[in-house]
C-alpha cells in the first residue's frame, strides 16, 4: 500500500519554530509530528510514503532519509512549482501513488494527531465496497467547520454543508482519506480542493462513506491547538501504553520524558509535559502543560505553563514562562524574567519581562 501526506506550505501559524524546520518535523510530544503518522502507516503494510510539498522539500527529505532506513520504507517527495490545494497534489503524484495493483492509499493531512486506527479503516472501505472512505470527528460546535451529513447506519454521505447556521449534524472531515486509484480519474492537474470539489462528486455518485473516528482528534497546527493535542496524546497514551509514561513523587497527570533528559531534585512536573531527548531541567523546577524540545535547559526554581520552550533554548533561574510563551530555537531567557504570552523568534536573548502577548523580533 501507499500513502500520500499533504505537507503543503510554510506553516506560519506555527511561527517561530517552523522558522527553523518545516512544520512537520517540529517535535510533538518528543518525536516530529510527520513520524507518528509515517509510524502508524508503517503497522498497517504502508510500503511507500510520498510527501506532497511546496517548501524546503531537500531539508523534509534529508531528515526523513534517517527514518527511511530505520523504519523500512520508502519515503519520496512531490514537488509542487505552485500551490495546488488540497487535491490538485493528488494528481501531480499519480504516477507515484498508482502501480497497477488497484490497490486502494492513504490520503492524509499532516497536521493532524490522533490514534490513527488505520486497520479499521481498510476493513470498512473493503466492506462497503465505494469509491473512497473519509474518517469524520465529532465536534462540538460543527458550525466553524463543514460538516459531513450521512447516513448513521451506513456511513453514507448525503452531503456537505460549509458552517452550517442551523444544526444538520457534528461530524467533521478529519483529514484521513483512504481512496480507490479510480479517484484519480475525477482529479485535474490544477489548484482544486478535495473537500469542496472532489468528495461532493463522489458523494453525489453514491460513492463516498465515512467512518467515525474513535479516540481523540486535534489539529495541532496552531500553539493553543497544539497545547491541548498534547494533553489529549498523552491521555490516549495513558490508555493505550502507560509505561511510556514517566511516574514518581514528582510526576502529576501524564508526563512524557525522554530517557536521556535529566530532572533535578524537588521539582514538580505535571500534568501534561513533554520533555525532549538532551533537555536539563534543574532543582525546584515546576512545569505544566508545556513542552520543553531537544536541548533545552530549565534553571532552578523556574516555572513554565501553557508554553512551548523550542530547541537548545535557557529558561534562566526564577523566571515565570506563561499564557502561550512560545520561544523559538535556540533563545535564552535571562534569571527572574517573566513572559506573558511572549512569541520570541530564534536565536534571541530576553533580559526584560514580556507583560503582555507580543511578538519579540
Amino acid at each position: 500500500m501507499k500513502a500520500l501526506i499533504l505537507v503543503g506550505g510554510f506553516g506560519t501559524r506555527l511561527r517561530p519554530l517552523t522558522l527553523s524546520v518545516p512544520k512537520p518535523l517540529v517535535d510533538f510530544a518528543n518525536k516530529p509530528m510527520i513520524l507518528h503518522q509515517i509510524e502508524a502507516l508503517k503497522d498497517v503494510g504502508v510500503t511507500e510514503v510520498v510527501l506532497a510539498i511546496n517548501y524546503q522539500p531537500e531539508v523534509m527529505l534529508n531528515f526523513l532519509k534517517d527514518f527511511e532506513a530505520k523504519l523500512g520504507i520508502k519515503i519520496t517527495c512531490s514537488q509542487e512549482t505552485e500551490p495546488l490545494g488540497t487535491a490538485g497534489p493528488l494528481a501531480l503524484a499519480r504516477d507515484k501513488l498508482i502501480d497497477g495493483s488497484g490497490e486502494a492509499f492513504f490520503v492524509l493531512n499532516s497536521d493532524v494527531i490522533n490514534e490513527y486506527p488505520f486497520a479499521e479503516l481498510i476493513k470498512f472501505h473493503k466492506s462497503h465496497g465505494g469509491e473512497a472512505t473519509i474518517m469524520v470527528t465529532k465536534v462540538d460546535e460543527p458550525s466553524k467547520y463543514g460538516v459531513v451529513v450521512m447516513e448513521e447506519e451506513t456511513g453514507k454521505v448525503d452531503r456537505f454543508v460549509e458552517k452550517p447556521k442551523i444544526f444538520v449534524g457534528n461530524k467533521i472531515n478529519a483529514g484521513i482519506y483512504l481512496l480507490n486509484p479510480s479517484v484519480l480519474d475525477r482529479i485535474e492537474l490544477r489548484p482544486t480542493s478535495i473537500e469542496k470539489e472532489v468528495f461532493p462528486q463522489i458523494a453525489a455518485d453514491q460513492k463516498l462513506f465515512a467512518m467515525v473516528l474513535p479516540g481523540f482528534w486535534m489539529d495541532v497546527g496552531q500553539p493553543r491547538d497544539y497545547i491541548t493535542g498534547l494533553r489529549l496524546y498523552l491521555s490516549s497514551l495513558r490508555k493505550r501504553t502507560p509505561s511510556k509514561l514517566a511516574g514518581g513523587s514528582h510526576i502529576v497527570g501524564n508526563v512524557l520524558v525522554h530517557e536521556s533528559a535529566v530532572i533535578g531534585e524537588g521539582c514538580l512536573i505535571g500534568p501534561d509535559v513533554a520533555i525532549g531527548p538532551g533537555c536539563v531541567v534543574e532543582s525546584g523546577v515546576r512545569l505544566s502543560r508545556c513542552t520543553v524540545m531537544r536541548g533545552a535547559r530549565v534553571k532552578k526554581h523556574s516555572c513554565i505553563s501553557s508554553s512551548i520552550i523550542g530547541w537548545h533554548s535557557t529558561v534562566g533561574q526564577w523566571a515565570r514562562i506563561e499564557n502561550m510563551t512560545i520561544l523559538g530555537e535556540d533563545v535564552h531567557v535571562c534569571d527572574e524574567i517573566y513572559s506573558n504570552g511572549g512569541v520570541v523568534l530564534p536565536h534571541k536573548e530576553i533580559k526584560s519581562s514580556i507583560l503582555k502577548p507580543e511578538i519579540v523580533m
